[in-house]
């Protein structure tokens, strides 16, 4: 980020009561200081929700137009979540984005921003539909190879009217492509009608992140014009956590016309496993691993509340043992932010950024978990990191993973997150 001199100053004031709803007031504020006290960005450039929210009541717009504390704080909501006014800060961080000019903003979101918008994937990583699909059928030509048991398994592209449009995070086609293929197992033993679309098929979306709104409804757009045109009749968000609420709330903000659903896999999983079509048991924790999870602010506190964090709850202890399994405290709605969201991961602020996410580090090392799940790429890249940096001793796998691991079915290539412990079970 460069001089910040060049930032324009904005009336927050003023802003403020233009973006309340009817009747709401940031003069209600108490000043109970909850919604510091509950903020893992507070104290970072010397800002903290609460002082937030009184400088803009006081005039001090330059000193907030600047701060960089805007490109810190991950827009979870967890203030909003816990004040007895329910004032919402994330509004006010996101119009101070937007205002912040293009070459003083984190270089990594906007970079982000630009190759999601370079190609007709909406891919953050840049990866156009024509090598999407090669990759997509590269790999299932040699699980079709190689695991005679999947001899059979397709992993359809634009094919209309199918029930399920299924979006994919860029990280597993560029960077891991074996890892879409517990996906695909699940979905192949449930009998899933699906398809990916060649484009709009990438699920992240740092467009948002930058404030800038053209550019999020332009990604959203693209989406939505796939899923139509496919016919498709759900929009099956993946284990990608802010891909879900930047589309929701972009269909809402800018009056999208849609014409499907839109669902998290989380639901279906619980879904399938209620029904029987997913068979999972816990027999396999014959050590009696210990797991928690993590809830991602995103489709929880943002989107689902509490029905997506039971789900999640359900699966887990179906997959891990019910005494296996330990919550992290507090948790749900009421769960802390890792630090991995709001661009946060994008921002080169890794010192800022680990210093966030301690708190979350302490949560999971609270709990003595070996591993924690969490249907979030932001989330698991995070937790990873603060893991390594603080010295923690858990790993962080995906859902799909042990899913296919309770099934016995998760190969060979996808076990990258699979610690010792796990992998030992399948030898």
């Amino acid at each position: 980020m460069s001089d910040t001199n060049k930032i324009p100053t904005i009336n927050f004031k003023e802003s403020a009561m233009e973006l309340l709803p009817e009747g709401a007031s940031f003069e209600a504020c108490l000043t109970c200081g909850l919604c510091s006290s509950g903020c893992p960005a507070s104290g970072i450039e010397n800002m903290d929700p609460r002082k937030f929210i009184r400088m803009a009541m006081l005039g001090m717009d330059e000193e907030l137009s600047t701060t960089p504390w805007v490109w810190c704080c991950t827009q979870c909501k967890r203030c909003q979540h816990v004040c007895p006014m329910n004032i919402d800060i994330s509004q006010l961080i996101f119009l101070a984005r937007g205002n912040w000019p293009l070459e003083n903003k984190p270089s990594g979101i906007v970079r982000s921003c630009q190759l999601i918008r370079s190609t007709d994937s909406t891919s953050a990583m840049g990866l156009p539909p024509d090598d999407f699909i090669f990759v997509v059928d590269d790999v299932l030509e040699e699980v079709r190879e190689t695991q005679p048991q999947f001899k059979a398994m397709e992993a359809p592209m634009d094919k209309k009217g199918a029930h399920f449009f299924v979006n994919q995070n860029s990280r597993e086609p560029m960077n891991e492509p074996d890892e879409m293929v517990p996906l695909w197992k699940i979905l192949d033993m449930v009998g899933a009608d699906w398809t990916y679309g060649s484009k709009g098929w990438a699920a992240e979306n740092f467009c948002m992140f930058s404030g800038d709104e053209e550019a999020w409804f332009e990604v959203i757009k693209t989406r939505v014009d796939s899923v139509n045109e496919l016919g498709c009749n759900v929009w099956l968000n993946t284990e990608c956590g802010h891909s879900y609420y930047t589309m929701w709330n972009a269909i809402d903000k800018f009056d999208l016309d849609v014409n499907f659903k839109l669902e998290s896999l989380i639901t279906y999983y619980a879904q399938w496993i209620r029904e029987g079509k997913l068979p999972v048991n816990s027999d396999w924790n014959v050590n009696k691993i210990k797991f928690t999870v993590q809830d991602p602010c995103m489709i929880v506190r943002k989107a689902y509340g509490e029905s997506i964090a039971e789900d999640m709850r359900y699966v887990v202890e179906k997959l891990v043992g019910e005494e296996n399994f330990i919550d992290m405290q507090p948790n749900r709605s009421a769960n802390y932010c890792c630090g991995g969201g709001g661009g946060f991961l994008q921002a080169g602020m890794t010192d800022h950024r680990r210093t966030y996410g301690k708190r979350k580090f302490d949560q999971i090392a609270a709990t003595g978990a070996a591993y924690v799940l969490t249907p979030c790429h932001n989330c698991h890249s995070q937790m990873e990191d603060i893991g390594h940096f603080y010295g923690g001793n858990y790993g962080v796998v995906h859902f799909w993973t042990l899913i296919c691991l309770s099934l016995g079915i998760l190969g060979e290539n996808e076990r990258t997150y699979l610690g010792p412990d796990l992998l030992a079970l399948l030898d």
